[in-house]
């Protein structure tokens, strides 16, 4: 691999590889190419080429041609239409109160400051979540990290609907969590970060390796950590050799702390808050924000509390190619939580102060302190007004319509923030529906 080679975009080092060897031909003619993991490296390093845990990380010339990758070794890949993502359904459903859980007088466990995801299985365990929500007696560890997959074949299905044939040989698989309790084993897929989708082979691997070793049933959990929200999802596969067949058995929340915020909080902060900018982009230090998910900035914010980051790192922990990265580092920085400060001599994302006592606060504080910075802007102030008035979320039309009065960015920009507006405020008026 030489120099230039390696200084390749992941999307660019694609467009070289599928020009090189016609994967699109192949593919379109045989149904699937198999690529070597020494034909990957030619250009960019395996890793960094291959695993894509949400759509969202998917690179463009790939998601272009409805391309995606599956590992059938150690040392090779298989290439086709695949559809291989599972959707993460909106939180919607009403958050459990657990009961007080008095845990021991641990000085390494805090439960109000979990970022990481190790931290927050660990924090799943000893509070009796996992047991709860599987309606089982006490889970113990027993297995988890990286582990030979064995042999076995499946079907997959692809954007052509048919059923694509695969046979794996010792592949890699990671575990996050292996439980096991009196009637059955327990895979746990961790995450830390909101997308919207998941890779199914992230539990359908683990799956068939543990399948072909035990006698008791396989109870399958996609748990996601965020917000100091637990939400967790059993899965099941309905044909062991169908990776398609999978099905949402059923899903959960929980907190350990209060989520209850009602309208009375919302008007509340909207009566202590004073506009303090319109955002004008002839006057704005900021770009306007172009990032939709509050909860992923959310997200951002615990993931680099004493962990700055490059933005490659963001990046890559949040599955986004860098210009997202750039966005979300912007909204964070519209709402003075991020800032870019320097870090053994290059620039990383960390918190500012206003970051760090942000991140600090309980539930409740911390939504409604979100939504006071946001409503200090013009454009949200009015919006949440309007809103309040009618009794209807304003349409994206309005919205746009009032980026222009305000002179917020440029038309060209215009229909793609607005949808980022639109975003924030219908996540500030579901805080009452927890």
């Amino acid at each position: 691999m030489s120099q230039n080679q390696s200084n390749l975009s992941i999307n660019d080092a694609w467009k070289v590889l599928i020009d090189k060897y016609n994967i699109l031909d192949e593919v379109q003619t045989k149904g699937y190419y198999s690529i070597k993991a020494s034909q990957i490296k030619e250009f960019k390093e395996p890793r960094l080429m291959a695993k894509w845990d949400s759509t969202d990380s998917l690179p463009a010339i790939l998601r272009d041609h409805k391309l995606n990758i599956l590992p059938d070794s150690r040392s090779s890949y298989v290439i086709s239409d695949f559809l291989l993502y599972e959707k993460i359904p909106e939180l919607k459903e009403q958050v459990t109160q657990m009961p007080h859980v008095d845990l021991p007088d641990y000085e390494s466990i805090d439960i109000n400051t979990i970022h990481s995801e190790a931290n927050a299985i660990n924090v799943l365990l000893l509070t009796g979540i996992l047991d709860d929500f599987l309606n089982t007696d006490r889970n113990v560890t027993t297995f988890n990290g990286r582990m030979g997959t064995g042999e076995f074949d499946f079907v997959v299905d692809t954007v052509r609907n048919i059923k694509q044939k695969i046979r794996v040989c010792h592949a890699q698989c990671e575990i996050d969590g292996g439980f096991e309790n009196s009637d059955s084993v327990v895979i746990l897929e961790a995450k830390n970060v909101i997308h919207e989708d998941f890779h199914i082979r992230q539990l359908y691997y683990p799956y068939r390796l543990w399948k072909a070793k035990l006698n008791k049933p396989i109870r399958l959990v996609f748990c996601i950590y965020s917000n100091m929200i637990y939400r967790l999802f059993e899965y099941r596969f309905n044909k062991l050799e169908d990776y398609s067949s999978i099905e949402l058995i059923q899903s959960k929340n929980y907190s350990l702390q209060d989520t209850n915020i009602t309208l009375n909080d919302l008007l509340k902060v909207r009566a202590d808050t004073p506009v303090h900018t319109d955002d004008n982009m002839d006057g704005s230090k900021v770009p306007f924000i172009q990032a939709n998910s509050m909860e992923r900035i959310i997200s951002l914010l615990e993931n680099i509390y004493e962990n700055p980051m490059t933005r490659q790192q963001v990046a890559k922990l949040m599955d986004f190619e860098l210009r997202q990265a750039d966005y979300y580092y912007n909204a964070g920085k519209y709402l003075g939580l991020f800032e870019k400060i320097s870090e053994d001599k290059q620039p990383v994302i960390a918190l500012t102060s206003l970051g760090n006592h942000v991140f600090k606060l309980n539930y409740k504080n911390r939504q409604l302190k979100l939504v006071k910075l946001i409503l200090e802007h013009k454009i949200f102030a009015d919006f949440f007004d309007s809103i309040i008035e009618t009794n209807h979320m304003s349409s994206k039309k309005e919205i746009e319509n009032k980026m222009r009065t305000l002179h917020v960015c440029s038309e060209s920009q215009i229909v793609r923030r607005a949808s980022s507006v639109y975003g924030w405020l219908k996540w500030i008026f579901h805080l009452t529906k927890l």
